[in-house]
């Protein structure tokens, strides 16, 4: 998706400056993006990118969960404003809605949307506490994690400490779901433009 957002862009006359680590994958192909600093994507890297560079936004969703918290990184420390930089796309709001697992749940509760009963948790103790009222089976999930990090299903105290430990590790926050093991997953996308064009 990150090679074809470059490419739309591209297509708009839009100047495009790529920060990816990675040498090889199609994004940092030359000739797509106009600029590549093959930098780690973290907040003191982009930072010195966005100095030299004076970009006029930035486009988060297409670098995976670590542009998604580098991108709040830096518009919690005030970066993003400091130089002028504009968050295209999903805004920053909507992404800590998403990525923080109480305010999600918080979110859908206030639209009425049914979610497993859930607890968001910030130590190995309180994890234990939550799922004993919950009640085991349970699933761990950490919030701001690469590719569910620490992320599983526990049966019992003992799969749960060790789930939370791993998890915490990672990040501040882990939420504890009652398990829907054995419930059907489905998974529904919808595309639409600012002119209510849509695809599914």
């Amino acid at each position: 998706s990150g090679s074809q957002a470059i490419k739309a862009l591209k297509e708009e006359g839009i100047t495009t400056v790529l920060v990816n680590p990675n040498i090889a994958t199609v994004q940092t192909s030359r000739g797509l993006a106009d600029k590549v600093y093959f930098l780690p994507v973290t907040p003191e890297y982009v930072e010195q990118v966005i100095r030299s560079e004076h970009p006029d936004g930035v486009l988060l969703a297409f670098g995976g969960q670590t542009a998604l918290n580098c991108g709040v990184h830096l518009h919690k420390a005030g970066v993003l404003e400091k130089y002028g930089v504009r968050v295209l796309g999903t805004p920053i709001d909507s992404i800590v809605d998403t990525e923080d697992r109480k305010r999600f749940a918080d979110r859908m509760a206030e639209i009425g949307e049914q979610v497993a009963p859930s607890a968001a948790v910030y130590s190995v103790q309180e994890a234990l506490e939550a799922a004993e009222k919950l009640q085991y089976p349970v699933m761990a999930r950490a919030a701001f994690a690469l590719g569910g990090l620490g992320s599983g299903f526990a049966h019992d105290p003992d799969e749960l400490r060790s789930l939370a430990t791993q998890a915490l590790a990672h990040s501040s926050q882990l939420i504890i779901d009652k398990s829907l093991a054995g419930w059907k997953e489905v998974e529904y996308e919808v595309v639409r433009d600012a002119y209510d064009n849509c695809v599914t």
